[in-house]
């Protein structure tokens, strides 16, 4: 274990920019032109976790309709996991900079654009390139930040909170005295999918979490599982005629579990494959690709004789593919009421500095309880692989194993 510590550390180290200083983070101009370069992640191919290195870029400009961020802070999402492996539908041409949300300072605002101002605090989808010190994107996919909210926060809110509440409202439509059931319910989504169930009257909240998780998340659901066990036989010794709306970011063979469980004029929504993953680089997961052939053909005449739905879910298409920018900007301002009413607020687990961004191998290993960020300003610390980072290749497939408590428990967060 010390061998292994130590050999991340050095790798960490690698990492680090040594010629880079923070020069364009701590004192950057309004003026375009000024700084040429900042700091990013860059995957130089897929594959593991050695394929990401803070690198010095060319700072970009904005066009026309676009905002120039300067970012304080990254979000990390399983699907930064899925791209860094390539393991995604037409995945881009590397080398490339990752990251898809972000939260920081208006800089600079390109022609046409209206309703910002330089210096606004905002939170920002962005397509790739969030991973960096600077982000250029259109200015309808950037929103403001509340005056209470951190930058922290701000990059846990967008991914997490927009595509809970699309599934649940505009997909499911969820109402007074229903039920849902969510998988890892301790994670990111699964938190505001809890925290916006609660939003509405009587709404009964199954939940699967890996056991460490149970004692931190048990006052989010209603009823929480652990994820090995048979919960499709819990759920129905509680509610015999199941759950009125399942939210999936597993497959594999969950998905026939959340058909079974549906009651009649259900909604079973896949939003994530992550079951699909179980080794560190794409070559690692032909055996879990098999897991395809676990998912039950669906017969649309037994989904007309059960009165029941399935539906899928990608925030990613619905913003970058379908142009369905303006639903997502309504949305957006639904959950900022809702967050300015106090009835939400985004979970953030940890923080960490862009060298350490080796830490979403803790969501690879399903052990973060909210929102893994990536702080543009904080120094690395060194040692980082004796903390949470220090994982095995095995991935999410090692929480299986119950001696293996003890290691999984959360570490202290880096602040």
């Amino acid at each position: 274990m010390a061998k292994e510590g130590a050999q991340r550390a050095e790798e960490t180290e690698q990492m680090i920019d040594k010629e880079g200083g923070r020069e364009a983070a701590e004192g950057g101009s309004l003026r375009a032109g000024d700084a040429k370069e900042m700091r990013a992640v860059v995957l130089s191919a897929f594959g593991g976790l050695n394929k990401l290195r803070v690198s010095k870029k060319a700072m970009p400009e904005p066009q026309e309709g676009e905002l120039k961020i300067r970012v304080k802070a990254c979000g990390l999402n399983f699907i930064d996991l899925m791209v860094r492996q390539g393991n995604i539908d037409n995945p881009p041409k590397t080398p490339l900079v990752p990251g898809f949300e972000c939260s920081g300072i208006v800089e600079a605002l390109g022609d046409s654009v209206k309703g910002f101002e330089i210096g606004d605090r905002v939170m920002a989808f962005v397509n790739y390139n969030a991973w960096a010190e600077v982000v250029c994107t259109p200015v309808e996919f950037v929103y403001r930040i509340p005056d209470d909210m951190n930058f922290s926060e701000a990059a846990a809110f967008p991914m997490n909170f927009v595509t809970a509440y699309m599934m649940l409202f505009e997909v499911a439509n969820l109402r007074e005295g229903m039920s849902v059931l969510v998988h890892s319910a301790g994670g990111g989504v699964g938190q505001a999918v809890a925290q916006l169930c609660s939003t509405i009257p009587n709404v009964t909240v199954f939940g699967t979490a890996s056991s460490f998780k149970h004692e931190a998340i048990k006052n989010s659901v209603t009823h929480l599982f652990d994820r090995n066990a048979d919960y499709v036989q819990e759920v129905k010794r509680i509610s015999a005629d199941g759950v009125d709306i399942v939210l999936d970011c597993l497959c594999g063979e969950n998905t026939g579990k959340g058909l079974s469980l549906l009651k009649p004029l259900g909604t079973y929504i896949l939003y994530g494959s992550s079951n699909m993953v179980t080794g560190e680089t794409k070559s690692f997961f032909s055996f879990a690709k098999s897991q395809w052939w676990q998912v039950e053909k669906v017969n649309p005449i037994k989904l007309y004789e059960e009165n029941k739905v399935i539906a899928g879910f990608s925030l990613l298409n619905l913003l970058f593919k379908q142009n369905r920018g303006g639903l997502i900007k309504g949305v957006m301002d639904k959950l900022l009421h809702l967050y300015n009413s106090k009835k939400i607020k985004p979970v953030v687990d940890s923080l960490w500095a862009l060298e350490e961004v080796g830490a979403m191998q803790r969501i690879h290993d399903r052990g973060n309880i909210g929102k893994l960020i990536l702080d543009v300003e904080k120094a690395p610390t060194p040692l980082m692989a004796n903390d949470s980072t220090e994982t095995s290749e095995a991935g999410e497939e090692e929480e299986d194993h119950e001696g293996d408590n003890e290691n999984k428990e959360r570490m202290p967060f880096i602040q």
